[in-house]
């Protein structure tokens, strides 16, 4: 009488091998754990650091953190003209356009550094 050997359905996990994949999984999922305790970090610190834009030959200066969270305008006093009061609004909203932009890049940069250049839908 022929003996047959029960072999493993396919994708079925072998005894001992782990479900397959080299056993490599458990590395994988501790890089993945460290990746995201450092973007974690990495978002908090963007809080603390800050840009500074200034536009209109130095007019207006805004300050703003790696949150997007405006922290302050400066507006000279020659930048003041009470009959163009549209010009001094456009400078604000060029000043305040500019450090969202340059924070979005400090904050990509930033979090770049960490993914290697990958694009993780939400960080960038």
């Amino acid at each position: 009488m022929t003996k047959i050997k029960a072999r493993p359905m396919y994708g079925q996990p072998r005894p001992g091998g782990g479900g397959g994949g080299g056993g490599g999984g458990g590395n994988m999922m501790a890089q993945l754990q460290k990746l995201q305790d450092e973007m974690a970090k990495t978002q908090e610190k963007l809080g603390d650091e800050t840009v500074e834009v200034t536009v209109g030959g130095g007019m207006i200066k805004a300050v703003m953190t790696g949150h997007q969270k405006l922290l302050s305008i400066t507006i000279a006093p020659e930048a003041v003209d009470p009959d163009d009061v549209e010009m001094l609004q456009d400078m604000i909203v060029a000043a305040i356009n500019e450090a969202v932009e340059r924070s979005q890049g400090l904050a990509a940069d930033k979090m770049g550094a960490l993914t290697g250049g990958l694009k993780i839908p939400g960080l960038t």
